[in-house]
């Protein structure tokens, strides 16, 4: 059993940054894959960012690369997403996710039924 719990989202002005945070629990974070989804009002939870397992691999969808950064601190049980040159398009509540994945390739890495831990959200509002 792993639980996700994630921490600072807020309102931020576009092009403004914001950090998010994911605190988990358990003692054998390192091995899991972190991932990262939103889902905007209206709309199904999409992929953002990955890091396999302990680390080393990630992948960012299209519309944040650049822009976000993926990173982890397997001594803290943390996982972070840096978010700067925000856009309103990017308002979406922001979910951390957790699984086992033994592949390392983006098609296994978006997929959301590859992840069997998931946060309860965190809230991001880009304003214009």
């Amino acid at each position: 059993q792993v639980q996700l719990v994630e921490s600072g989202g807020g309102l931020v002005q576009a092009g403004g940054s914001l950090r998010l945070s994911c605190a988990a629990s358990g003692r054998t974070f390192s091995s899991y894959t972190m991932g990262w989804f939103r889902q905007a009002p209206g709309k199904g939870r999409e992929f953002v960012t990955a890091m396999y397992g302990s680390g080393g691999t990630t992948y960012y969808a299209d519309p944040v690369k650049g822009r976000f950064t993926i990173s982890r601190d397997n001594a803290k049980n943390t996982v972070y997403l840096q978010m700067d040159s925000l856009k309103p398009e990017d308002t979406a509540v922001y979910y951390c996710a957790a699984g086992q994945l033994r592949a390392s390739w983006y098609a296994a890495l978006r997929k959301l039924e590859n992840y069997d831990y998931w946060g309860q959200g965190t809230q991001v509002t880009v304003s214009s």
